[in-house]
């Protein structure tokens, strides 16, 4: 059972970008960028990413209490069962990494702004931010 995963380069510089002018840390970029993800309608088996060249992020840290609700989220996404092994770090690394691109793209698309960023991502219906 994985414990930690590594993000690409990518999904660092990413969080670091947004976290400065949100003061969001990674651990909660992370949970934004997996729920973007997961709304992709491409498959994550399609995302490829073996850079593991970013943030070191606990798994304790990064879904806390709510694990099991992480894991259910995903393997509906997938549509079938995973081990914990292939939910953390692997899909959960995938999710974010993809989920941190969606993330930059809608937060520029925002001017910048956290406000206008959660505004759009909520009057969209994205309300499992």
């Amino acid at each position: 059972m994985g414990f930690r995963l590594k993000t690409s380069k990518k999904t660092k510089e990413i969080f670091e970008e947004v976290g400065k002018s949100t003061n969001l840390k990674p651990f909660a970029l992370s949970k934004i960028a997996v729920a973007l993800s997961l709304k992709d309608e491409t498959s994550i088996d399609e995302y490829k990413n073996d850079d593991t060249n970013g943030l070191e992020l606990q798994r304790a840290t990064v879904t806390g209490e709510f694990d099991s609700i992480f894991k259910s989220l995903i393997e509906v996404n997938l549509n079938r069962n995973i081990t914990d092994d292939e939910y953390y770090p692997y899909y959960m690394k995938l999710h974010m990494d993809r989920g941190a691109e969606l993330l930059q793209n809608q937060y520029k698309y925002s001017g910048g702004n956290l406000e206008k960023f959660l505004k759009n991502a909520l009057e969209k219906g994205d309300s499992n931010l």
